[in-house]
């Protein structure tokens, strides 16, 4: 690939560029540079990156070039949210309180990807311990005068950018699937306690999950086999056999125009392409699940940030400390409700997913909004309640040339069925909008 430009190198996907490597049409340590060279380029008005180090990532591509690429993500550039512990680099979670902060070990999570020969180039931008706070500095690629959401902005915005082909995230309510949908970006949560969560700076106990945003369902499921999220899916080989149930949700009346225009047209696409496609309505209880999210997520926030309220109150940002000292007050009685709310709500969801292959749903209200406000999670709470594994797929622009993402979920544990599934519904779109002009939407 020494005829090709940067940036025909940077657009390509992680499973292409793994095979350019191994083939050895592209060099790992040019590969690099021009990663770095983009970043220098564009970083400065996106500002994706909380820590990044040119000289450690080109010794870095150097080691990896000089060994036999066994490992399935050889020489492959990743960014890193910065809650998660990286040995050689910082992780400061956008907190003062936390600035220059260096972690003995890798996260559990970094080791696999080292382990699997990744290239860790940096630390990606992201909301204060991806809780609250401090929002991250990172603009949105399409336009830098609105948000990439939170609170994974960085590692979403990096990926849209052509800055690293796959970056990796958390998400507790929507710090996922919000930035995947606002950047235009593929992104995965998986089924909560997928991957492990040690060295993560943990929000919520019960929602927190580490996640990963790329170019194409491929690199997703790439990933999830790094991670060992399985077991690997079934074979899914078309569209034609597939039942799909779309479901608006209960906060579809906060959704905007784009994202109504943009749910409508992949359901009525898909009418002529799958088997089944449904309108899927919850049962009423599901319509309490945002409520029981904030309740959890505001008593486990306190818990985890208490130890920091005791010691450092005065340096803790306001949201932080309101977070404490409410939760102190919650009674048990609005916790165990809420608790057992989501425990009842799971079980009761795999079995309505059981019915289908995968279930449809607004990825965010509409397009990414102006300022630098992350965006309402109103859209994402439910499915992260329930525990599911999300996809995002970025097929969709707004009247505006705005990107539009819409969510694809299942009962837990069906990962990589997931994956396998959305491989074929994103083909199958993609086929359906080149013949027909669709994908730009209008309202």
């Amino acid at each position: 690939m020494d005829d090709l430009s940067d940036l025909a190198i940077l657009r390509l996907t992680a499973t292409e560029a793994r095979t350019a490597i191994r083939e050895g049409r592209l060099d790992i340590q040019r590969y690099v540079r021009a990663t770095l060279r983009r970043i220098a380029e564009r970083d400065r008005d996106l500002m994706a990156w909380a820590f990044l180090d040119p000289d450690l990532a080109l010794r870095r591509a150097a080691e990896l070039a000089a060994v036999p690429g066994a490992g399935p993500l050889h020489g492959i550039p990743v960014g890193i949210k910065d809650v998660i512990d990286t040995f050689d680099m910082p992780t400061c979670h956008n907190s003062p309180l936390f600035t220059g902060n260096r972690p003995a070990a890798d996260a559990p999570v970094i080791a696999m990807l080292r382990g699997a020969g990744a290239l860790i180039l940096g630390k990606t931008e992201t909301t204060e311990f991806a809780a609250a706070g401090h929002n991250p500095r990172t603009r949105n690629p399409y336009d830098l005068e609105r948000t990439s959401g939170g609170s994974s902005a960085g590692s979403a915005a990096a990926v849209a950018d052509l800055h690293v082909p796959l970056a990796i995230g958390t998400q507790t309510g929507g710090s996922t699937m919000r930035p995947a949908s606002f950047c235009g970006v593929y992104a995965f949560k998986p089924t909560w306690g997928a991957v492990s969560r040690e060295g993560v700076r943990l929000f919520s106990a019960s929602f927190d999950t580490v996640s990963w945003f790329a170019r194409s369902v491929a690199d997703l499921d790439l990933l999830a086999e790094v991670f060992a999220v399985g077991p690997a899916g079934s074979g899914c080989p078309s569209a034609a056999g597939l039942r799909v149930a779309f479901c608006r949700s209960p906060q579809w009346a906060s959704v905007e125009p784009p994202m109504r225009a943009a749910f409508t047209q992949a359901r009525d696409s898909l009418r002529d392409i799958c088997s089944a496609v449904i309108e899927l309505e919850l049962p009423p209880d599901f319509a309490r699940l945002n409520d029981a999210y904030e309740v959890i997520a505001k008593y486990e926030g306190g818990v985890a940030f208490r130890n920091l309220y005791v010691l450092r109150k005065e340096e803790l940002h306001d949201d932080l400390r309101e977070m404490v000292e409410s939760s102190a007050g919650m009674s048990g009685e609005s916790l165990r409700e809420a608790y057992d709310l989501t425990a009842r709500c799971r079980q009761v969801f795999d079995a309505i997913a059981a019915d289908f292959d995968v279930i449809v749903a607004p990825g965010a209200a509409g397009e990414a909004p102006r300022g630098p406000h992350p965006g309402s999670p109103a859209l994402n709470l439910m499915w992260s309640t329930l525990r599911a594994p999300c996809i995002n797929l970025p097929r969709w622009r707004s009247p505006a040339g705005l990107p539009l993402g819409l969510t694809l979920t299942s009962a837990r544990f069906a990962d990589r069925r997931l994956l396998a599934v959305a491989a074929v519904l994103d083909r199958a779109l993609e086929d359906r909008q080149a013949g027909s002009g669709q994908g730009s939407i209008s309202t």
